[in-house]
């Protein structure tokens, strides 16, 4: 019943937060021990087997931290894995990618004008790029393209252009930039869960037999590590991406994407030069600013969103909310408060393109949103931002009774 929708968007938020909690564990360790490993210092008289170490100073105290490429001649007691991060980051990605794009895949992972398929075609497309993108790329890692470490970096860029391509020919703009994301995000957490951590317990279980580790095992979770690090930030430009319609709802999303991975390098390039302490490249950042001027002028010229695609038929879930008794005098209240804002063309001052890419001006985008018009401006206050367009109580009432009447009336959750 209705009270699935209120629900349903708790349990989503509390994902999220788990999310956003776990992803920055994972990134701010990742970020550390990169930092970490390229200010390394070698010296006279460090321990048998140890590369460098590093002495840091923070919380009022101050750290004396040693590395070994392979391992101390004596393994310590207690060994702390950093590796529940990734894997806790991974897993409440996918809960969200189930709750809001598998749950709601016909609002937002189909767009039947760009690939007109059911609901579990659709998943499945979306599943089978997913974990077939971390095959493909395991694949080429350990064939012989994987020995040249630049050459295999500009295959793979290739590689993700090409999937930023593919994804917005399969889904909406906004699902297509989630997914790039969730796609690179689990090439990055099945390096650790595939190759980085098993290669570092085998290197343990050989020092604990006596054996002598193969040097293999750590150059190839170094290549990995070094691919995780130069992914980091693309992938949380395009997680926020989905409240930007101007980034993924624009004609060319795909260059943009292909763009952000670039921006992603030379901002790492900045701060791994920088950690080394071998000077600080500022051209990056001049590098940087010009590649996103770049997306910008993708966004707006032409100005082409994907909200201007022709009007598509009522489905049958949409289709009670429109044959709802109270539908007229709804339609008539979001036209008057909500589309000034959520339109092709927005009229309010200082907003070029509609919120999310939400689009509410026809019948079949007012039933589209129904359960959001519900929440936002029904049973909460959250829209219109500040009650501008002045919303009042009996209408905020009318659009209530409209949503849970039709939901008792019908199929819809």
């Amino acid at each position: 019943m209705y009270e699935y929708a209120v629900a349903w968007e708790w349990l989503n938020f509390a994902f999220r937060w788990l999310h956003v909690i776990t992803g920055i564990a994972w990134i701010g360790s990742s970020f550390y021990f990169v930092a970490l490993d390229l200010g390394l210092r070698q010296r006279p008289g460090l321990p048998a087997g140890a590369y460098g170490e590093e002495w840091q100073v923070h919380g009022g105290g101050f750290y004396h931290i040693q590395k070994y490429l392979v391992a101390p001649a004596q393994m310590p007691e207690h060994l702390t894995w950093f590796k529940w991060e990734s894997y806790a980051t991974w897993l409440s990605g996918f809960a969200m990618l189930c709750i809001v794009y598998y749950a709601g895949a016909d609002l937002y992972l189909i767009d039947p004008h760009v690939l007109d398929v059911s609901r579990p075609v659709a998943i499945a497309i979306s599943l089978a790029s997913i974990f077939g993108g971390w095959v493909v790329y395991d694949t080429i890692c350990k064939s012989p393209l994987g020995r040249n470490d630049t050459r295999l970096m500009v295959l793979l860029y290739f590689v993700l252009v090409f999937m930023a391509w593919g994804y917005t020919h399969l889904f909406t703009g906004r699902a297509a930039f989630l997914h790039l994301g969730a796609f690179t995000a689990t090439i990055m957490s099945a390096n650790v869960f595939m190759i980085i951590i098993p290669n570092q317990k085998k290197v343990v279980a050989d020092l604990i037999a006596g054996k002598t580790p193969d040097p293999a095992l750590g150059k190839q979770a170094k290549q990995r590590s070094t691919h995780n690090n130069y992914l980091t930030l693309p992938v949380l430009f395009l997680m926020l991406s989905n409240h930007y319609p101007l980034a993924f709802g624009t004609k060319y999303n795909w260059m943009i994407a292909s763009l952000v991975f670039l921006m992603g390098v030379t901002i790492r390039h900045w701060f791994n030069t920088r950690h080394a302490r071998k000077g600080e490249p500022t051209w990056t950042w001049l590098a940087t600013a010009i590649l996103f001027i770049i997306i910008m002028w993708l966004s707006t010229v032409p100005k082409v969103l994907s909200g201007e695609s022709a009007e598509e038929k009522l489905s049958a879930v949409q289709q009670p909310f429109v044959s709802a008794e109270a539908f007229p005098k709804v339609r008539d209240t979001v036209l008057g408060r909500c589309a000034m804002c959520h339109a092709k063309e927005p009229g309010w001052e200082g907003i070029i393109t509609a919120p999310k890419g939400v689009v509410l001006e026809s019948d079949g985008q007012i039933a589209a949103h129904a359960r959001e018009i519900y929440l936002q401006a029904g049973r909460s206050h959250a829209m219109p931002p500040a009650n501008v367009s002045g919303i009042t109580d009996e209408e905020r009432k009318l659009l209530v009774s409209w949503y849970e009447s039709a939901v008792k009336g019908g199929t819809v959750q």
